[in-house]
């Protein structure tokens, strides 16, 4: 393939390959041409030209295939309009000579067409360069059409259109013949031509002026005849031109116009041509008035589709602001196509005419319109609803019958108010909450004009109205609760109006349905009203027979929908529900043989409705209540069903008796049983089994049916992927709601609510707009299909042999149309029995049962029918994978393999080839690899077939199944099967579609089955994936959309495996411009890609796209939305316009990616998109925005006015754009990427949140983006979202607030120190706040607004207390509302919903009080201020006392308590009480909590769960600040009545029990939630319920109370230690500790008193008590009862996750490498600090034996954490938990256990070895250089002083003591030694002599050296000098030690080294700082130390004449030198008495 990248054709290297790859190689090289030519030098390509053209013309006689037609003649264009022109007038001749060749013959074909398209490439790029050249080139192109065969003809017509469009005006001499030509081709047979005409004639009626004038007529015949027989993509190009030429004719192109005088059609003339196809198709015409041609059979469906799509190309060509103009005109003229008896001739052509008018309407005003016009046109559809109404209500009430035409009006309304009712509620729904001007406004009146439609005659208009109540409900939830009411009202008012009482009925039923798409529910009260007024009915409806009917269904169907509300409901209601089931049938057999004799016909129709009714209640419960379906209620259920299993079979006769108009009640009453027992479980009703299997075989068997009905399940049974055969893609375009009518299948699209009325309150299927149920017959053969898949794999084998047997009996009887459709049927029904199978993992049955399968299986196989070969296939497959035995499986491939060999028609070789691929499909790659060789072989030769391009596409289908499902076992075939693929797609027509889609199937398996090897570069895989992207090349540029999206989905395959080797440059390009594609598919496709290419390279997919845009404003031929907002603009743009679910949320998910890939770099650009998007709201919040922003502006930043007038100004120039505003949805979305922006800014960089850092990093990088510098857009943007109409924007705007305060709350103001930069926006915020606040806002938005109130309040943002006062009366209005209690009157939502709002508020409050408590303690500690001088400018007098000390925020908080405090508690009461497991539900109180009610404990549940954490909390803070002040509520009972349920115990409990109470509360709900935080509870509810305990474990009460009861602290230690395992946060384990701290302290105060109270009692009898504290005598501690044990867990638990070298077991693992010690984070140290602080308290809670138990471990791990972390710092400072392991060995050496006679054993060698360990580990070690030598020593001193008895005369430790002391002494670091002297002097002076004198022995003769030392070297350094000079005062104290008799020869050492150190007079001057200090602090101890021993001095001195000399002589130079240096020097002796290094903790 490389040798093909040349600008010359490389002719040797095309010679060399074999034939076969010829037309790869050159396909390449015009690709590599293509690409090369634009961008090479034109001087090259004008040298090489005339070569380049010959070989380029070459070509064209070369037989190319279509792709490389196209790019040759592409190549040809573009190289004359770059190089030279010389020669193009020769090689236009060549080529219309090879046009007029008259060779006719097959293999000149391919020359021809290339020519034909060379000859369009060259005049759509060049156009006028080719002068007057063109008329001999149409004439000659227009004579070959007419000989041509279909290829050519399409081919011819593409070329036509080229030239067209090349030539523009000049050509108008041949526009008349071109038409005339062309215009008899739009009915051609071949659907290619057609559409290849289309798209001429659409080329051409941009110049052709006479085809939107004179013959506009013509045109539009002409296009209803190209419609009828027509396919998809005719329709397509069809409607397309009719839609633009009408279009034109309304409003002509300038240009065309300015040319000629124009007459121009008016908007009446052409919506009546456009008409007329509607309603009578390609037929006659109205030529005069309305009068109707009689007869004339109905329009054919194909017609009618295709105008429906050509009204909506009309109305979208004209545009958005046309149709706002002109919507009335419109929306009368398409109602009256619908009214029109034409249109409705039959049922079924009714509804399909309403879903075309329905499809008219949704895609130009949902699409168009913005959400202002919407409305507008929401006002229009009204008008017309209450117009027909009048119309129809004046027919009704003419009693006089003058009005004979009447009937057919009133018949002919109803589908106008079904299409019109139908649109508002979809508009209505679209819109949301933005709807609601158009509910409110009373000239309107909306509600009131479709409720009057629920009295209409007709069911079908009454069921549309309750549909639309719905979709009002939903939109807009406050509405549901009134229109509810509003309902039942006219029930009880109107019972006698058989309408009124049906169209009600329907309303409630529909509102009740829509429930729950409404968070916030119904009252609970709203069930009950339902269920009397359908009891009421159901009562009633025998009383009246003209209105009988309409009470039972209406009573039954009002059940059901409250069905839907769900258990928590229906339990209520269930046992009166099973009484009316029963008492609806027989109670027995008798009974029903009874009523078979009574009874007239009309008794029997509401009977059955009635039975029908009451099966589909029960269905409703069964589905939407399964938690109630216990044994019992089914076995209750079971009883009606049973009898109406048994009633079915009476039916018949009764039928029979009294009438056929039965018929449809009866098979209702199927439908329902149906219905019901799919949906149970098949072994409750196994004894029926028999019976009901006859009803359902004869029901799809249509034994007792003559009509031949079909199913519609087969589509959805057969796989999704083979549509491609079926034709089902058709589901999946845009126009999927009326292309279904085209299906096959009965009745297929024609759905319609009164069908089946039960479906106004089920839920709605995915992805449709609203419930379609299909006709009765349809649905009853689907329901009994369905059921039978159930039934079948629980029915014995011997009954399904008959059954199977039975079928084949059946097909067999029926003849021509009816046998299609019973196979049709009997095959859904295998196919569903076979999933049913696979499901259940049971077998098919014995040889017998399969041989019967096989058989019926194999027969169909060879069925013309193509939906029944595609049925026959998959059951084939499903029948291998049930029956799953190698033979069988054999068996059925060999049959397909010997049938393919042999067979010669198509049929049959499509049929058995897809049985090929279906057997691999369901059997995998292992279980038919040994068929794989044969069925590839097979299936490749079969793809080769180009005589039928039917079997390439179903063999190509095939071998796409087998690839995908063989995986690696397919690698051997790759390479042979990708030559095939490519080798197709070279030359199979493109018109052949089909073909192309399988092609592209199989290259995608393809590509999957050789995956990540395609990264590889060897010859074999460079080559596949060369060929791989030839393939994708040349599907990407095919015509057909499905073509291209499988192009794109293979790219994208490609890019997952081989990512480098996807050429992003051009595919991105090719991608956007598909975003603009007319085929759902397609964008489908694209988006799916770009979501994949986002992931991993988002700034290249931007980059890309946005010089496509670049380009695109260049050359005008590319069409591109792309403006300076790139592809994420256009992908925002998208998400306005598109309704596919799927699609939308890969655009999220794409836009997604790039936001995290790109927004923090891009900041600016990101915040603008989301900006403008939010800024499109409507009029209403954009003038509040407005104002609030001037005041502010004015105010404080003049100079930022700008930017704020561009930002309102955008909704000015919106006339211009023709795009729609931004609709809610996509302005929520943009309000979720805010927030994603602020958090991705986070986790990027610090310095977005600091505005100083960001101005600095600003002026040094200009073009640098910070978030801090865009507050203020983010404000206002949080702002706008939360002040909207729409309640989801809402919340995103307040969520995005409240993550704005929290992010920026600390922000410091650079310019106003001491003020952060979010208080200039506290206007902004409480405005935000306010709106959600009124008394009209929905709960969830107030309870979100609530948490930020008190995000905003606790932020500290604003310390001023008047300032706050605005936000915070919001939430005392609120706490107003909480202490209403409940049953407030006007209840419009679920007492749920009113739930969540007061818990909202308590838990603002708390959160608010936690932080008022916090700065409150925070300001106590602190040191008083002194008070204020008045210098601060005080206006006003009364300001001084505002100005509170900081704790001000408490006094917000302080009047509210009382009330506050007793509402908390009653809040952790009920969540208490809601945490408790399911069997103790028995003990909630029966009438609910103080804020829940029982009906909705469920969802209650779930808000405490959000919102207990800090009530606890705040509750742990108020109990413990006011020390439990129970008395204060005694006088407080009487108000408490509200909120608490007053039972009397509460007022006469103790003091004590109430304490209690608390206690247990506090303490239960704490450990509860400990004890299994979920997963998904945030880490603040950990921390907020352990600072709770904390603050709880401070006050004494509680305390005494966890002491006395020693379990629930055991128990509390445990349950911290499981949560320690799940939860990481080092913030968490911290506050965990400090609970066991607590803790442990309780135990210690409950031990001592103990301890007291014993010594008082028992003085005398001492001995026999058992010792107080753990352990008692025996030591022993028992785990689960002993808290001390429970404490070690815990505490080892956390040493050991941070130094889990304590672990001994670590150490011995033979994986262990030696660790050197971490340094721990600063955390972690204060962790283990405070562990080890615990752990040494342990000992004091335990007996003396129990303390022995847990000692050894304590040492150990204390020692072992000294050794861990005793590591030297820089600044010398001890580490945290050194000095906490230090005190804690103090703590247990000075302990009192060793005075305990008993244990002195143990004692003395716990201690020894203690010390022992410590010396090991304090031995010098060369791999641990760093070691802190001088905290081993002190804990080594701190021994020796501590436990000096049990140490002394243990030589070994000693000399080991003695080791470590002179080293340290030997330490070249001075500071060790200085603290080395200081430690020794406190050995030397400890009390007991024993200890001490071996060490001065040992070590004094060593440090005296030392100190003799330092004459020769003199300290350098101030640490130098204080380590001599701490040694000289150790030996002063020796000195002072020693005995009178001893002192001379001590002062003998000490005198002499002084004197050494004194400088002489003459050096001194010269001398050292460091020097100059040693001189005097000698000369000082000198003068000090004569006077003390004056004896010793003298001898000492008198001893050494020189040493008297020295001293003298610095004496004298001492006193010579000035006074004031002497009173200088009187002052210095006492600074250094004191030892100048301070241990920050005092050990000793």
């Amino acid at each position: 393939m490389e040798l093909a990248h040349s600008l010359l054709l490389n002719e040797d290297a095309l010679a060399q390959i074999t034939e076969a790859k010829r037309p790869v190689f050159i396909f390449e090289w015009l690709r590599f041409l293509d690409k090369v030519l634009v961008a090479a030098n034109k001087v090259d390509v004008k040298e090489k030209q005339k070569k380049l053209v010959e070989q380029l013309t070459g070509l064209i006689s070369s037989a190319p295939g279509p792709p490389t037609r196209k790019l040759l003649a592409k190549n040809l264009a573009t190289l004359y309009s770059i190089g030279d022109t010389f020669t193009v007038f020769q090689t236009l001749d060549k080529c219309n000579d090879i046009i007029k060749n008259k060779d006719d013959t097959p293999a000149y074909l391919p020359t021809k067409l290339a020519a034909v398209a060379c000859v369009g490439a060259f005049y759509e790029k060049m156009g006028r360069m080719l002068g007057s050249s063109f008329p001999d080139t149409i004439n000659n192109l227009l004579k070959a059409l007419k000989s041509a065969e279909s290829q050519g003809r399409g081919e011819i017509l593409l070329s036509l259109q080229k030239v067209l469009s090349g030539l523009g005006g000049a050509a108008a001499s041949c526009h008349r013949d071109i038409y005339k030509n062309a215009r008899s081709l739009l009915t051609d047979r071949s659907m290619a031509v057609r559409c290849a005409v289309a798209k001429c004639l659409l080329e051409l009626q941009n110049e052709a002026v006479f085809m939107w004038t004179t013959e506009l007529e013509n045109m539009a015949t002409l296009c209803f005849k190209a419609l009828e027989g027509s396919n998809y993509g005719v329709r397509v190009a069809v409607a397309k031109l009719l839609g633009t030429v009408m279009a034109t004719a309304l409003m002509p192109k300038q240009a065309a116009v300015m040319r000629q005088n124009v007459k121009r059609a008016t908007l009446e003339e052409v919506l009546e041509l456009m008409a007329t196809g509607f309603l009578r198709g390609g037929s006659g015409f109205l030529k005069s008035g309305g009068e109707m041609l009689k007869g004339g059979g109905s329009v054919s469906r194909e017609v009618r589709v295709g105008v429906t799509q050509a009204y909506v190309v009309f109305v979208t060509t004209l545009g958005g602001q046309w149709l706002e103009r002109n919507f009335a005109t419109f929306l009368s003229h398409v109602l009256d196509l619908v009214s029109h008896p034409r249109a409705t001739q039959t049922h079924v052509e009714a509804v399909y005419s309403r879903r075309c008018v329905s499809f008219m309407l949704r895609a130009t005003l949902g699409g168009l319109l913005g959400e202002k016009a919407q409305i507008a046109a929401g006002k229009e559809i009204c008008q017309a609803i209450s117009k027909q109404m009048r119309a129809v209500e004046a027919v009704v009430n003419d009693i006089t019958g003058e009005n004979k035409a009447g009937a057919a009006d009133v018949s002919a309304s109803q589908h106008v108010m079904v299409c019109a009712l139908k649109e508002l509620g979809s508009l209505v729904q679209s819109l949301s909450a933005t709807a609601s001007p158009l509910i409110q406004e009373p000239s309107i009146g909306l509600l009131e004009t479709v409720t009057s439609v629920l009295l209409h005659p007709s069911m079908a208009a009454r069921l549309a109205a309750a549909w639309c109540l719905r979709c009002v409900a939903v939109a807009l939830p406050y509405q549901l609760t009134p229109l509810l009411d509003r309902c039942a009202e006219r029930i009880n008012n109107l019972k006698s109006s058989p309408e009124a009482v049906s169209g009600y009925s329907f309303a409630m039923a529909a509102l009740l349905g829509g429930v729950h798409q409404c968070p916030l529910g119904i009252p609970h009260s709203k069930g009950k009203l339902v269920v009397s007024i359908a009891e009421d009915l159901l009562r009633t409806a025998a009383q009246n027979s003209r209105l009988s009917l309409q009470r039972t269904q209406a009573g039954w169907l009002l059940l059901g929908a409250l069905m839907t509300l769900g258990p928590s409901l229906v339990r209520y209601h269930l046992p009166k529900m099973l009484l009316l089931w029963r008492n609806v049938f027989p109670r027995s057999q008798k009974e029903l043989e009874a009523e078979k004799a009574r009874g007239d016909s009309f008794t029997w129709q509401v009977t059955l409705e009635g039975r029908a009714g009451a099966l589909c209640a029960m269905r409703s419960f069964v589905a939407h209540c399964p938690e109630l379906l216990t044994e019992d209620v089914i076995r209750r259920l079971m009883t009606p069903i049973e009898c109406a299993m048994t009633m079915m079979s009476h039916v018949p006769a009764i039928i029979k008796v009294h009438g056929a108009h039965l018929k449809a009640s009866a098979a209702m009453v199927r439908l329902r049983l149906y219905d019901i027992l799919a949906l149970l479980p098949p072994k409750t009703y196994e004894g029926s089994f028999n019976a009901l299997l006859r009803e359902l075989v004869a029901e799809f068997t249509l034994t007792d049916n003559s009509a031949n009905t079909t199913t519609s399940l087969l589509r959805s049974l057969c796989h999704y992927d083979d549509s491609v055969l079926m034709g089902s893609w058709l589901q999946e375009t845009d126009h999927k709601s009326i292309e279904d009518q085209l299906q096959p299948n009965s009745a297929s699209g024609s759905g319609a609510l009164e069908h089946d009325p039960s479906s106004i309150y089920l839920r709605v299927p995915v992805g449709e707009a609203i419930p379609g149920p299909l006709p009765l017959g349809v649905s009853v053969i689907d329901a009994s299909v369905a059921l039978f898949g159930v039934v079948f794999p629980h029915v014995s084998f011997k009954h399904r042999l008959q059954m199977l047997d039975h079928f084949a009996e059946c097909i067999k009887q029926a003849k021509g149309v009816r046998q299609q459709a019973v196979q049709l049927n009997i095959f859904t029904a295998v196919l569903s029995a076979l999933k049913g199978l696979a499901e259940n993992k049971s077998t098919l049955g014995p040889e017998e049962v399969r041989k019967s399968a096989l058989a019926l299986v194999m027969g169909a196989l060879d069925n013309p029918n193509p939906i029944l070969r595609c049925a026959a296939g998959e059951a084939l497959g499903r029948m291998a994978q049930v029956v799953g035995e190698a033979t069988f499986i054999a068996r059925m491939a060999q049959t397909s393999f010997d049938k393919l060999k042999s067979a010669r028609d198509v049929v049959s070789r499509t049929g058995h080839s897809l049985a090929l691929g279906c057997l691999h499909r369901y059997v995998g790659g292992i279980g038919s690899g040994q068929h794989l060789k044969t069925s590839v072989s097979i299936l490749l030769a079969l793809a080769q077939d180009g005589s039928s391009h039917e079997v390439q596409t179903w063999a190509l289908h095939s071998l796409a199944l087998i690839v995908d499902s063989s995986g690696p076992m397919y690698r051997g075939y790759v390479e042979p099967t990708l030559s095939l693929v490519l080798t197709l797609l070279l030359t199979v027509p493109p018109s052949h579609t089909e073909v192309h889609q399988c092609l592209g199937r199989c290259l995608g398996a393809l590509i999957t089955t050789v995956g990540p090897e395609l990264q590889g570069n060897s010859a074999t895989i460079s080559t596949i994936r060369s060929s791989c992207l030839v393939g994708c090349a040349i599907m990407q540029d095919h015509s057909d959309s499905l073509v291209q999206a499988a192009a794109i989905s293979c790219l994208q395959q490609l890019h997952m495996f081989a990512p480098r080797h996807v050429n992003l440059s051009s595919l991105v390009p090719c991608l956007c411009v598909h975003l603009c594609s007319s085929h759902l598919l397609l964008r489908r496709a694209a988006v799916a890609c770009l979501r994949q290419l986002a992931q991993r390279e988002a700034a290249e997919v931007c980059e890309y796209a946005m010089s496509l845009a670049k380009r695109a404003g260049d050359n005008n031929t590319i069409k591109l939305n792309i403006t300076e907002t790139g592809l994420e603009g256009v992908l925002f743009g998208m998400l306005d316009r598109e309704t596919d679910r799927k699609l939308c949320s890969d655009i999220h998910d794409t836009l997604g990616h790039m936001l995290s890939s790109l927004a923090v770099e891009k900041l600016s650009h990101w915040l603008k998109l989301c900006k403008d998007v939010l800024a499109a709201t409507t009029d209403v919040g954009g003038a509040v925005t407005f104002e609030v922003e001037k005041d502010e502006e004015d105010s404080e930043k003049k100079d930022e006015m700008d930017d704020d007038t561009m930002f309102t100004g955008l909704g000015d120039d919106d006339k211009s754009k023709p795009s729609v505003a931004p609709r809610w949805v996509t302005r929520v979305f943009a309000a979720d990427c805010l927030c994603r922006i602020i958090l991705l800014c986070e986790n990027a960089d610090k310095t977005h949140f600091d505005l100083a850092a960001a101005r600095s990093a600003q002026a040094k990088n200009p073009k640098g983006d910070l978030l801090v510098l865009h507050l203020s857009d983010l404000i206002r943007m949080a702002f706008m979202a939360a002040t909207d109409h729409s309640n989801q924007l809402r919340m995103a705007g307040l969520q995005a607030l409240e993550d704005i305060i929290k992010k920026f709350n600390d922000v410091p103001e650079p310019e106003f120190p001491g003020h952060v930069i979010l208080e200039q926006y506290q206007a902004n915020v409480g405005a935000a706040l306010r709106p959600a606040f009124s008394p009209d806002t929905p709960s969830d938005i107030t309870a979100k607004a609530c948490q930020v109130c008190s995000t905003w309040i606790g932020s500290g943002v604003v310390s001023d207390l008047n300032d706050l006062r605005r936000v915070h009366n919001l939430l005392v209005s609120s706490l107003d509302k909480v202490q209403a209690g409940k049953g407030s009157s006007s209840q419009l939502y679920s007492e749920s919903a009113t739930t969540m709002e007061k818990l909202a508020v308590l838990k603002a409050w708390a959160e608010v009080y936690v932080v008022a408590m916090k700065i409150k303690k925070e300001a106590e500690s602190k040191p008083a201020k002194p008070v204020r001088s008045g210098d601060e400018d005080e206006d006003e007098d009364d300001l001084g006392a505002d100005v509170l000390p900081p704790d001000s925020l408490i006094t917000l908080v302080q009047p509210e308590l009382p009330s506050l405090s007793r509402l908390w508690l009653a809040m952790l009461r009920d969540y208490a009480l809601l945490t408790l497991p399911a069997e103790f539900s028995s003990q909630l109180p029966p009438d609910g909590g103080a804020f829940y009610t029982p009906e909705t404990i469920d969802t209650a549940r779930l808000h405490y769960r959000s919102s207990w954490a800090p009530v606890l909390h705040a509750v742990a803070l108020w109990l413990s600040s006011t020390g439990f002040a129970v008395g204060e509520e005694k006088d407080e009972a009487p108000t408490k009545t509200p909120v608490i349920p007053p039972g009397a115990s509460s007022i006469t409990k103790t003091f004590e029990e109430s304490l209690k109470d608390r206690i247990h509360l506090m303490l239960g709900v704490s450990i509860e939630f400990l004890c299994f935080p979920r997963p998904e509870e945030p880490i603040e509810h950990v921390m907020s319920c352990l600072q709770a305990l904390c603050t709880l474990l401070e006050s004494p009460c509680v305390k005494a109370h966890i002491a006395d009861d020693q379990l629930l602290a055991v128990e509390l230690l445990n349950v911290l230690h499981r949560l320690l395992l799940t939860r990481d946060p080092p913030a968490v384990q911290l506050q965990v500790t400090a609970v066991v701290q607590e803790t442990i302290r309780a135990a210690q105060d409950h031990l001592q008193r103990q301890k007291t109270s014993k010594g008082k009692e028992e003085d005398g009898e001492k001995d026999s008590q058992p010792s107080p504290g753990e352990g008692g005598d025996t030591g022993e501690l028992v785990p689960g009862k002993s808290l001390v044990f429970a404490a070690m867990e815990l505490l080892v638990f956390i040493l050991v996750r941070h130094l889990p070298q304590l672990n001994t077991r670590v150490k011995e693992s033979p994986s262990h490498v030696l660790l050197r010690p971490q340094r721990l984070s600063e955390e972690s140290s204060r962790l283990v600090a405070n562990t080890v602080s615990i752990l040494a308290e342990l000992p004091s809670l335990c007996s003396p034996a129990g303390s022995m138990t847990i000692l050894p471990t304590v040492l150990f791990l204390i020692t072992g954490v000294l050794r861990e972390t005793a590591v030297k710092t820089a600044d010398k400072s001890v580490p945290v938990p050194v000095s906490a392991a230090l005190q804690g060995i103090k703590t247990i050496i000075t302990s009192p256990l060793a005075r305990v006679e008993s244990l002195q054993t143990q004692w003395t060698g716990l201690v020894r070895s203690s010390l022992a360990s410590v010396l090991e580990y304090s031995q010098p070690d060369e791999c641990r250089p760093d070691m802190d030598e001088v905290s081993m020593l002190t804990a080594i001193t701190l021994f020796l002083l501590s436990a000096s008895s049990e140490l002394v005369g243990v030589t070994v430790l000693q000399k080991g003591c003695m080791d470590r002391f002179q080293n340290a002494l030997n330490s070249s670091d001075p500071w060790v030694q200085a603290r080395c002297y200081q430690l020794l002097l406190s050995v030397f002076q400890h009390s007991s002599r024993a200890l001490s004198t071996p060490y001065i022995h040992a070590l004094a003769p060593l440090m005296v050296e030392k100190l003799k030392a330092v004459e020769r070297s003199r300290p350098g350094t101030a640490a130098e000098l204080q380590a001599v000079q701490e040694g000289i005062r150790v030996l002063e104290n020796l000195v002072g030690m020693g005995e009178e008799q001893n002192r001379v020869q001590l002062l003998a050492l000490l005198v002499p080294t002084l004197i050494s150190y004194l400088l002489d007079e003459n050096a001194i001057s010269s001398a050292p700082q460091v020097s100059k200090s040693l001189h005097d602090f000698a000369l000082q101890n000198l003068m000090r130390i004569g006077p003390l021993y004056p004896a010793a001095f003298k001898i000492v001195i008198g001893a050494a004449p020189e040493l008297k000399t020295r001293l003298e002589s610095a004496i004298r130079a001492n006193q010579a030198s000035s006074k004031a240096k002497a009173a200088a020097r009187q002052a210095q002796p006492t600074v250094p008495a004191a030892p100048t290094i301070k241990l920050k903790t005092s050990f000793f």
